[in-house]
């Protein structure tokens, strides 16, 4: 593929809610630009763009695949997303990438919640879209149920430019309600026919609404239009991309991907209309130095690592020394790859406003901007969505913790919506995702590309134990075996510490203890905190003091009063009132208002409090308190109960005493653990 310049490039990401049909779509307009010779399909597993093991066992797009094209002296970036929300962070890292969206919306379904989801986001950088109503062909489908949706979802820009010919199986065409021209398509091949009678003056009233659209968007054009002039084609097309570029027209097309009708318009429709980067630039791209943001990254044990990266302004070659400068090192490049699914072409030069790959860079990752050292400069970088849902894994084999390891941190480069943590008191791994989904194919990915297994199971709630009495209790350590003996005697009091973790002071008088001793108690209390009385959990909210005892001259020692303060705090424990304490979270849920009313009884239902309630936007923010026992699936939860439409995020507030049931139940069960 040749190089081009800014003016001819567009960028393109392919969006919708998962089954409209993105991946058909981008195989069939793949194989319209003549770049495959047959049209393949997600159920066979055979297109371009789904290429990924997992992908084609499960039918769905889990990443987001570049797929460049060239159509009328114009290169088209075309950007293949996922369209289920497990996997949204692919499409942000796309969206930053490329300058248009072309929707998909199911002409059987219509508008569906990803629809909702994903034009929100488009919103928030007033990105310009084109819109493709699918699967035509469809029994129930209806091009004009569909409009009616998309209208009352996002407003009066919804501009249907195509009506369809025929319904159902009998739909074989489209009518241009811009040119009043009209064509049907047989066999993959496309033909012009005269617009049927039937569809006349509903074409020429979809004409007559399209021109006021036009015309509104431009002053001058307004003014004629308002006079009773007639707008001439070339106003018409510059108000229309006008109006587009500013996000005030949303044209609409129709088709079916499956059974190719419609491709060739919706392909002519992007190069005529929708902007390139030096449309949406003030200034020469080309002149400026060069700066390119990696929005995704692909982390193959067998390559290496593939980084994904739209060049914003000027020129790169192989031989200019690449910068980045969020890590402020240089990165050894050997050719830059023109990608196409799993397919590479090497590349000499990349010009402003294109997308490509780049293997093997060493420091770099997703969010990072590379450049010239020269000239160095730092592009805004991707906002990614944190994960919700937390697991435990453990390697399935004894001696795998390694490879278990090294996997993660390989599928942490290519995924930021990835995280991992070891949780020091409960010693488990844990791997948080978007969702059940998407951890479930993280499992497979270890597998299939590490070679290695794990066990997920939901996290151990790290409990803790205290005390809600007072007490003073001694300790005594007397050993005698011959020779030195061994001889600790302390006395402590134990008390709640509500606002505190662990305090340890001494009050001895008159040298009962003596000072050098002090610090061997004290670490005797804590090593004996790490397994409290009732189910073996860390103790805390405690304050220990040392009080009174004794000491031998010969036979005491540090050993002597460590083991002295264990056994004083133990036998304190028990005799204090031990309590249970659950970890209490603090809850940030976002959701649409209609969804209030079972939030709140779910919320009420897992023990938890309502704190708060406040308005942003189309959405309600709801805030809460609940138990971490019972939120460990709320990423489940949430999604069931709101149509995915929902999210939230939580961090620990404090610890509360476990309802006396609760708790039973806990100790009951760590103690058949233990017996095990």
């Amino acid at each position: 593929m040749k190089t081009y310049t800014p003016d001819k490039i567009r960028n393109v990401g392919i969006v919708a809610h998962g089954g409209a049909g993105k991946t058909s779509l981008t195989e069939a307009i793949l194989y319209n630009a003549g770049l495959t010779s047959r049209l393949g399909k997600v159920d066979d597993g055979t297109t371009v763009t789904d290429y990924l093991p997992e992908e084609i066992k499960r039918k769905v797009t889990i990443t987001s695949t570049l797929a460049p094209l060239e159509w009328n002296n114009t290169k088209i970036n075309f950007v293949d997303t996922p369209g289920y929300a497990d996997f949204i962070g692919e499409v942000k890292g796309a969206l930053r990438a490329v300058d248009n969206v072309l929707m998909v919306v199911c002409g059987v379904s219509g508008v569906e919640v990803q629809t909702e989801v994903i034009w929100d986001f488009a919103n928030e950088k007033n990105m310009p879209r084109i819109l493709f109503v699918n699967k035509l062909d469809r029994e129930n489908s209806s091009f004009f149920k569909v409009i009616d949706e998309l209208k009352d979802s996002f407003g009066a820009g919804i501009a249907p430019i195509q009506l369809p010919i025929g319904s159902e199986s009998g739909f074989s065409g489209v009518v241009d309600i811009l040119q009043l021209k009209a064509y049907t398509f047989k066999d993959g091949k496309i033909s012009e026919i005269a617009i049927p009678d039937d569809l006349q003056a509903q074409a020429q009233e979809y004409r007559d609404a399209l021109m006021e659209s036009v015309a509104e968007g431009d002053d001058e054009l307004l003014m004629k239009y308002l006079e009773g002039e007639v707008l001439s084609p070339e106003e018409i097309i510059k108000g229309f991309k006008k109006g587009v570029r500013e996000g005030k027209i949303y044209p609409v097309l129709a088709g079916s991907a499956l059974s190719n009708i419609g491709i060739p318009n919706l392909v002519d429709a992007i190069v005529d209309f929708l902007p390139t980067p030096s449309d949406l630039s003030e200034t020469d791209l080309l002149a400026q130095a060069p700066a390119a943001l990696v929005y995704k990254t692909l982390a193959d044990p067998y390559v290496g690592k593939l980084s994904f990266f739209r060049l914003y302004s000027g020129k790169l070659k192989t031989t200019d020394n690449i910068y980045n400068a969020n890590k402020e090192k240089e990165e050894k490049v050997s050719s830059f790859l023109m990608v196409r699914g799993k397919t590479q072409e090497n590349l000499s030069e990349i010009m402003a406003g294109d997308i490509a790959a780049v293997a093997k860079l060493q420091e770099t990752m997703t969010g990072h901007t590379l450049c010239l050292k020269s000239k160095p400069q730092l592009l805004e970088s991707i906002d990614f969505p944190e994960p919700a849902l937390a697991v435990a894994i453990s390697p399935k084999s004894r001696g795998d913790e390694d490879k278990v390891g090294n996997a993660i941190s390989r599928l942490l480069e290519e995924d930021p919506t990835l995280k991992v943590e070891k949780n020091s008191e409960t010693k488990e791994t844990i791997l948080k995702g978007m969702g059940d989904l998407h951890l479930d194919i993280i499992t497979e990915r270890m597998k299939a590309k590490f070679g290695v297994e794990v066990e997920m199971r939901t996290p151990k709630v790290p409990y803790r134990e205290t005390i809600r009495g007072n007490i003073k209790i001694q300790g005594k350590h007397k050993k005698q075996s011959g020779g030195a003996g061994q001889y600790g005697d302390v006395w402590l009091t134990l008390e709640p510490l509500p606002d505190g973790d662990f305090e340890f002071h001494e009050s001895v008088f008159g040298g009962a203890v003596p000072r050098n001793y002090f610090p061997a108690v004290e670490k005797g209390v804590r090593e004996a905190m790490q397994e409290g009385m009732l189910a073996g959990y860390p103790v805390a909210n405690l304050k220990v003091t040392l009080v009174d005892g004794s000491y031998h001259p010969v036979d005491s020692n540090e050993m002597s009063f460590k083991i002295a303060g264990s056994l004083a705090f133990r036998k304190g424990m028990e005799k204090a009132n031990p309590v249970l304490l659950e970890p209490i979270m603090n809850v940030e849920i976002v959701i649409p208002e209609q969804f209030m009313g079972d939030i709140m009884g779910d919320i009420n239902s897992k023990r938890g409090r309502i704190m708060g309630m406040e308005s942003k936007g189309k959405f309600q923010v709801i805030k809460a308190q609940a138990p971490l026992s019972e939120m460990s699936r709320y990423a489940i939860d949430l999604k069931s109960i709101t149509q995915a439409r929902g999210s939230f995020k939580m961090e620990l507030s404090h610890y509360e005493d476990v309802p006396h049931k609760i708790a039973e139940e806990i100790i009951n069960s760590r103690k058949k653990e233990e017996e095990k």
